[in-house]
């Protein structure tokens, strides 16, 4: 795990940005555990430069990835539906 060894670690020991992570993200989503905001996004919007501007942490786009099921590129096209969790302490809670 040593390409993850800078990531914050979640309760539990898990990292941020691993699969075990995103799949707990993704199933609070589901359920209503997360509260988030919808963004759509516009040509040239970049998950990593949103999740900059929503986090001031870049490196947490997986975040958005996992909450909104658009898989792992960082662009997305216009007119997509983005789930941005707005407390990452319910995320922290739901992934570690």
């Amino acid at each position: 795990m040593r390409r993850y060894a800078r990531s914050p670690v979640l309760r539990g020991g898990a990292h941020y940005g691993t699969s075990q992570g995103s799949r707990a993200i993704r199933s609070a989503i589901d359920r209503g555990s997360i509260r988030f905001d919808v963004f759509v996004t516009s040509r040239g919007d970049r998950l990593d430069a949103i999740a900059g501007r929503v986090y001031g942490d870049a490196r947490l786009w997986w975040i958005i990835a996992a909450a909104s099921g658009v898989g792992w590129g960082l662009q997305v096209p216009p007119g997509t539906r983005l789930r941005i969790p707005r407390d990452l302490s319910e995320v922290s809670e739901v992934a570690g």
